[in-house]
């Protein structure tokens, strides 16, 4: 058996000696591969390739950090999927070559290109209606109107558009190590409704929209069916439609209806299965498809792990000193932080920055502002759970993942802030499980992805009613007082 290339590892080999099948994230940071058993979900093998940092890129750099990451780790995987970042645009000509590097999601250069499709369409309640979201200038079809205004003659060029997640399942059906000859290209439902040109309550694509964003006709990949497969690897792998991260992290934490993700990455999402869609005007959910045939009611801030960090280099402290300090003290007695230090997306402050207020000789203690950091933080994100919950999407109980999840504070103040259950599964790299998991689903031809297990930390199922009484409604209150009368500040 082929040792394990650069950054992989080999855990002892499945028990139950099924079969195995790789799930691979091509995230904005990385290409992470897990060679899971098929029945179990077991991690037996892994490795991980890092990416450029950037907001463009070439999609063979993924293909590079695909070959990297997966050395070693190939022998006896019967199917395989791609979780991708969703939205980023792959533009390629009639042959199949790539026009010009692939715009990411987080390229905001298209802001201008979203205010005007906005209002080319009419306005935000015909966009929620059209797609099921208001498009900023993270979706593809902002991206295509940028490029068409701003670089025509490459726009020129170009015959097809697809996701990065499209981009590289379509090149996994090729000879290793040679990215091209491209075949019919292939998307699933949940990566197609991030473009803002497929409609999630329909399950088409609006044409329309696309021409309106890109002045013509592109070619768009065929939308498959949760499970279908849609080719081989050149040594057999069935492959599988693969999806967009968000949802193949739904599947790799096995969500079902009245299940919430609260996610604290460099940025922050709250997102849920649900059963029907969601078409929000506001703008603050994006009506997203999840990869199973239901939907995925999708919130994202700016802010999230990063205000710790910032909070504790404020303090000169380590992660682990701020959560002692923040619990060391019953409240943040008046001390309120508006954690938008990057901006912010959700609300709509894209130049705001933070602001710390109620400042008193009492609470001017480093407790008080641990603990108001905390806080800031997740009022935001409670802020975008409430807005699904005012579209109808049960809340049952809360998954807190991330790496500010693994935050004590945070998973102390989480229950009473979020007015949930909270439980925290282990950390894992969810979104290359999701899509194991789908592997394993189209592998066996069933009806229902395999039943996986999700570990659970030993800081699982917080409850609300067990922590101080109103404690977090009086701090959700102050937050939403102090971010009303902020106002004028924060559009300066």
């Amino acid at each position: 058996m082929p040792t394990p290339g650069p950054g992989a590892t080999r855990p002892d080999e499945p028990r139950g000696g099924g079969a195995l099948v790789a799930g691979i994230d091509c995230s904005t940071q990385a290409t992470k591969v897990l060679v899971c058993d098929a029945e179990t979900g077991e991690v037996v093998r892994e490795g991980r390739a890092p990416h450029p940092d950037a907001t463009e890129l070439g999609p063979g750099t993924w293909w590079e950090a695909w070959l990297q990451a997966s050395e070693g780790l190939l022998e006896g995987v019967a199917a395989m999927a791609v979780g991708g970042q969703q939205h980023g645009m792959v533009l390629l000509d009639d042959s199949g070559e790539v026009v010009r590097p692939a715009l990411l999601w987080n390229d905001n250069r298209s802001a201008q290109a979203a205010t005007d499709l906005l209002d080319e369409l009419g306005g935000e309640q015909k966009w929620a209606d059209a797609v099921g979201s208001v498009p900023g200038a993270s979706f593809t079809v902002t991206k295509l109107r940028w490029t068409a205004e701003h670089e025509p003659d490459l726009a020129a060029r170009a015959a097809s558009v697809m996701l990065p997640h499209d981009w590289l399942t379509q090149h996994l059906a090729t000879s290793p190590g040679s990215p091209g000859s491209p075949r019919a290209a292939t998307t699933d439902r949940g990566d197609a409704s991030g473009t803002g040109y497929w409609s999630p309550a329909t399950g088409a694509y609006r044409d329309d929209l696309l021409r309106m964003a890109f002045g013509r006709d592109l070619t768009v990949p065929r939308v498959v069916a949760p499970a279908e497969p849609v080719g081989e690897t050149p040594d057999g792998a069935v492959l599988a439609p693969g999806t967009g991260d968000n949802m193949a992290a739904a599947l790799g934490l096995g969500l079902s209806p009245g299940d919430v993700v609260v996610s604290l990455g460099t940025s922050g999402t709250v997102f849920a299965v649900a059963d029907s869609p969601t078409a929000d005007a506001s703008g603050t959910i994006a009506g997203f498809a999840d990869a199973t045939g239901r939907f995925l009611p999708l919130v994202c801030t700016l802010n999230a792990a990063r205000v710790l960090t910032a909070a504790a280099a404020m303090l000169g402290v380590d992660l682990a000193t701020l959560d002692r300090l923040a619990q060391s003290t019953p409240g943040s007695d008046g001390l309120v932080l508006l954690p938008y230090l990057d901006g912010e997306r959700t609300p709509a402050l894209p130049s705001a920055t933070g602001l710390l207020h109620g400042l008193t000789r009492h609470n001017a203690t480093p407790a008080h502002l641990a603990r108001a950091a905390v806080e800031g933080m997740l009022c935001g994100l409670a802020d975008g759970l409430d807005r699904l919950r005012d579209e109808g999407v049960q809340v049952g109980r809360v998954l807190l993942i991330g790496g500010g999840a693994q935050s004590a504070a945070v998973q102390a103040f989480a229950p009473g802030l979020l007015d949930a259950r909270v439980e925290v599964p282990s950390p894992a790299e969810y979104v290359a499980r999701g899509a194991a998991r789908q592997a394993a689903w189209t592998l066996s031809g069933a009806a229902e992805p395999p039943q996986w297990p999700v570990p659970q930390d030993s800081s699982a199922g917080v409850d609300p009613a067990s922590l101080t009484p109103g404690n977090g409604r009086r701090v959700r209150q102050a937050y939403a007082e102090v971010l009303e009368a902020a106002q004028p500040l924060l559009h300066l």
